[in-house]
């Protein structure tokens, strides 16, 4: 697993409690299990945005998929925007979450170098945000509610994918979406991008783990064009309020998912099982509101973003 670089202080406690193990010193152990347990908590409740971003990048932290096999059951992948091809930045799943019928829609980075490339890094083209729109339209019919799990750098800026009309991709399910008749529910799992991110986190609850992060650019983006230094990173992230405390604080989410102290890549079981949770209690409740203040509600919530008091 991969080590980041303020974790390295519990790493070296850790490989002296295995050492301590391999001698046969129980009391060094039982000490060292101490000291580590007060380093984790002390590392951990102290987070600066900047170490929760590189937690949300964690080349380990579950994706889409990793979530999706671990919540529904007879499930199976829908592929194709009926236009041009099938993006498989973005996957599509119908089946059940316990004893719901649903719709999944998730943003798919890949895990090694070959899934990465077919995955484009997990930058959707706008034939992906069509085949996601697509799928919640074809939810919207069958009347079953929608989860979309949000994990995207940004939309991918390439010259094919602004000749397909990726700006009008990504419109259109911001529009397409706010009308939906279905509930709908987006969790950001890992990293929200830009508009690769609100292309699919137009819900009726928006939540996010609570080490993932949601932002308008890049934390480096914004550092190179307010600063023109990429070494000003850890101040941008700052300024942008990225994390999940920070946004539910400004309103601009509806709760925080928790996951493990140490990241959900410490136990992808634990936070599949948080989010689908999440995903049932919001969708029984919303369940019982009628089509009409279902839709109303959606539209009041984001008309009230941008609201300030001096």
């Amino acid at each position: 697993m991969a080590v980041l670089d303020f974790e390295k202080k519990l790493q070296d406690i850790q490989e002296h409690i295995e050492v301590a193990k391999i001698k046969g010193d129980n009391h060094a152990v039982e000490t060292l299990e101490k000291e580590l347990k007060r380093e984790v908590e002390k590392t951990f409740k102290n987070l600066t945005p900047y170490q929760k971003l590189l937690l949300a990048r964690h080349p380990d932290r579950p994706h889409a998929i990793d979530i999706i096999e671990r919540i529904m059951d007879e499930k199976y992948e829908l592929h194709g925007d009926r236009e041009f091809r099938d993006d498989e930045a973005i996957i599509c799943f119908i089946g059940k979450i316990g004893d719901e019928k649903c719709v999944v829609i998730g943003e798919e980075k890949g895990r090694n170098t070959k899934e990465k490339i077919k995955r484009n890094f997990g930058m959707p083209h706008p034939e992906g945000y069509r085949k996601a729109l697509r799928v919640a339209k074809l939810a919207e019919k069958f009347d079953l509610p929608i989860l979309f799990l949000v994990d995207t750098p940004g939309a991918f800026p390439g010259i094919g994918a602004e000749e397909r009309g990726q700006s009008e991709a990504i419109a259109r399910n911001l529009l397409e979406l706010s009308r939906l008749k279905v509930p709908t529910v987006s969790v950001v799992i890992g990293e929200g991008g830009s508009g690769g991110a609100l292309a699919i986190g137009v819900a009726d609850k928006l939540a996010m783990l609570k080490y993932s992060v949601f932002s308008v650019i890049s934390p480096e983006g914004c550092a190179a064009i307010l600063w023109g230094d990429n070494s000003k990173v850890e101040i941008a992230t700052k300024a942008l309020k990225i994390s999940a405390e920070e946004l539910k604080e400004l309103g601009l989410i509806d709760d925080i998912i928790d996951e493990p102290l140490m990241g959900a890549h410490r136990d992808y079981d634990l936070t599949a099982e948080n989010i689908k949770n999440y995903f049932l209690k919001q969708i029984e409740e919303l369940k019982n509101i009628s089509k009409d203040e279902l839709l109303q509600k959606r539209f009041e919530k984001y008309l009230n973003y941008g609201e300030y008091k001096e």
